[in-house]
Order: structure tokens, then sequence, then C-alpha cells
């Protein structure tokens, strides 16, 4: 890590009485300073702005072995690592894919693993100009002294597996945390959030990965729009001020925000159109222009909302690219066309390719909804969800 130390200008100068020396405004304010991001910079910059490219989002693909497991056994197939390979193989092989999805977060097991050919999953990202990611965080644990709320782990040992994975390909990392509304949130629960996203952040730029900002604020609870506002206001602030803190260089950093929707069991929706109002209400409160890009996760939203919401984001220019990031507004459809039959990976594919380019149209501001399926339109959120 680079360090620079600032000196001041004479000893002699400005000492006070009793020969204390008097230091200067600046000198007061840090006398050790940190290059940002260390000699990284220039590439964190470069790799956040390519995952930030018109008309491209993410394909997140890192659910654990046992949150794919079940995703699996959701059509009859056995939670298996060739299985697993099988599912990512037909995601990440995808013809066509680069012109929609500009990054994939991979978790740990498919970052290192191959096609059955041999070729490995990093390099046909690449081949697409596809910014390989991935998962970091080890997972979400209680969080003692809160009101039943949890905290993320995964610090201890956080540079060396950043160091390998960079070696690897990986170029972006993940780490998710959430806050529960219902819950509170607690200010406990919010700044361990808030803390553990900027250290993570911190440490993730050290090793060369641009860090994706996750406080994930679950759809649980009957509460209304304006409290989601209210408590994302809360936790991006926090989040932010410790970002600062740990000196984090924000032109290189992505974040995947909760987009502001009533709770899950609240008794009306919200239309797109207000959704994009107190997201983008939010986003302009509290979140520097100098971020390249917002990547949107869908939280069991159905297909077509996540795309609707996205869409109704970007009617008007943003300070930001606004994006997404989604893994079940992605992947639902090509699961169930697929059915873990060869003969249906083609088809599977083009389902695949539905919904990124449905999602791409959605971040220039032009999708329509016209032709959605029943299918695509039915809600995936799940009470207590876990990833």
């Amino acid at each position: 890590m680079a360090m620079a130390t600032v000196k001041l200008s004479s000893p002699a100068a400005g000492l006070l009485a009793g020969g204390r020396p008097r230091r200067s405004a600046p000198a007061r304010r840090a006398t050790v300073i940190r290059a940002a991001a260390g000699s990284y910079s220039d590439e964190l910059v470069s790799t956040a702005k390519s995952v930030a490219s018109p008309g491209r989002g993410i394909l997140a693909i890192d659910e654990s072995n046992a949150t794919c497991g079940k995703r699996l056994s959701s059509i009859g197939l056995e939670n298996t690592e060739a299985n697993r390979q099988a599912y990512r193989q037909l995601l990440l092989t995808t013809a066509g894919l680069g012109e929609y999805i500009s990054g994939a977060i991979l978790f740990e097991e498919t970052l290192y693993q191959s096609t059955t050919d041999g070729k490995k999953f990093v390099d046909c990202l690449k081949d697409q100009n596809i910014m390989p990611g991935i998962k970091v965080d080890k997972g979400l644990v209680p969080l003692p002294g809160s009101n039943n709320e949890s905290w993320c782990q995964g610090l201890d040992g956080l540079a060396s597996r950043c160091a390998e994975y960079y070696k690897q390909g990986a170029r972006f990392a993940k780490w998710r945390t959430v806050v529960s509304i219902p819950c509170g949130p607690s200010a406990l629960a919010v700044k361990e959030a808030a803390w553990g996203l900027a250290r993570y952040a911190a440490i993730a730029q050290d090793n060369g990965l641009v860090p994706i900002v996750e406080p994930e604020i679950l759809l649980d609870g009957d509460h209304g729009i304006e409290r989601t506002l209210e408590a994302a206001e809360k936790v991006w602030s926090e989040v932010f001020f410790y970002l600062a803190q740990n000196n984090v260089l924000f032109e290189g950093i992505l974040l995947k925000p909760s987009m502001v929707t009533p709770g899950a069991e609240h008794k009306e929706k919200a239309s797109p159109e207000a959704i994009a109002k107190h997201t983008l209400t939010m986003l302009r409160r509290r979140v520097p222009p100098a971020v390249p890009g917002i990547m949107f996760l869908s939280g069991g939203q159905s297909e077509v909302e996540a795309t609707l919401n996205l869409n109704a984001m970007n009617q008007s220019p943003n300070p930001w690219h606004v994006s997404f990031s989604y893994a079940r507004a992605l992947q639902n459809s090509v699961l169930k066309t697929w059915q873990g039959r060869p003969e249906n990976v083609e088809a599977a594919q083009k389902a695949l390719l539905a919904r990124a380019k449905a999602n791409s149209l959605a971040q220039l501001g032009r999708y329509t909804g016209e032709g959605e399926s029943d299918e695509a339109k039915k809600g995936m959120f799940q009470k207590g969800y876990t990833y």
C-alpha cells in the first residue's frame, strides 16, 4: 500500500509556548495519508467503467452451493458438482451474451471450473468482453446485542483470498450484507453493515478488485414505501461515511442497492413510476456522482417487475450508469426451460438472452414489457430468504 507522509515546512516555524510544535490545519487533519487504492487505481477505474457500460449489466450466479442446490432441486436435479457445472456452463457459454452482460459474479467453485471441453469459465467470459467477478463474503450470522438481526462475516483472510482471485482472473468482487426494516433496523446493525462493507471495499481495491457494495434492504415486512426510503437513506449515509473513512476510491466501486419499494406484505403495490421516483430520490441524496455504476438487485421481484422498474429509472439522464445485477430475475425462466435436459440447452440459452436483452433495453430506457409470459410476471419473494 502506497504511503505518503505530510511534513511541516520548517522545524522552527510555528513553535508554541514551551516548545510544542504548531501543526498546520492540513497536518492536523492527516499526518499520514494513503494513496487511494494503491497501484491499482487506474485499473479499478477502467474495470468499473467497463462493467458500467451502456446497455449492459451484471449476471449474478454467485449462489452458494446450498442455494444453487435449491434451484436445481426445483427442476428435479441433485445438488452435485457435475450438475452445478452443467448449469453454469449453460449460462456462461451462451453465444451473444456479452452484448447485454458486462460482468458475471461467480461463486468460488465456478471461478476455478472449466467447461466439459476444458475451457476455463473465466476465459469463456473474457472472450465475450464480460468481466469475471467473485463473491467474497462468508455469509450472514446472528449479530449479538441486536434486534434479531445479522452481520456478514468474511474479513479474516480476505486480502489473501482477493489476491488469489485476481490471479485466477477475477476483476471485481461482491460482498452482500442485509438490513431488515421489521427488525428496526437498529443503529448497531446499520453501523456493522456499513463498517464491514467499507473494510471489505478497501481490502478488495488494495488487491485489484472493484468492490460491489451491497447492503440489501430486505423486502420482508408490511411497511410502506416512505418507510423504506427512510431506512435506505440512513443505511447509505452510514455506508458512504465509512467508505470515506477507509479511503475507498469512489471512482473504482460499484453499488448494488435494493430498489425503494413497499414491503412485500404491504397492502398496496407501488407503480414502476413511484418506485423510480423514490429510488432516484434516495440515490441523489446519498450517492456521489463520482460513483460510476448503480447495479440494482432484484430481491425477489418478478422478472418483469424488476425490468419495468429499471426502465422507469432510465427515462431521464442520471449522474451514474443505472443498471442491473440480477440473479433470480435473469435465471428463473432459464431454469424452467432447461429442466436439466441436454436437448433443452439451446432453448434455455435463448431464454437467458431474452431476459438479458429486456434488461439491456431497460437500462437504455426503451423496454415496453410487450410479449412477456405469465411465468415472467410471477413474483419470487420468499420470506426470510437466504442466499
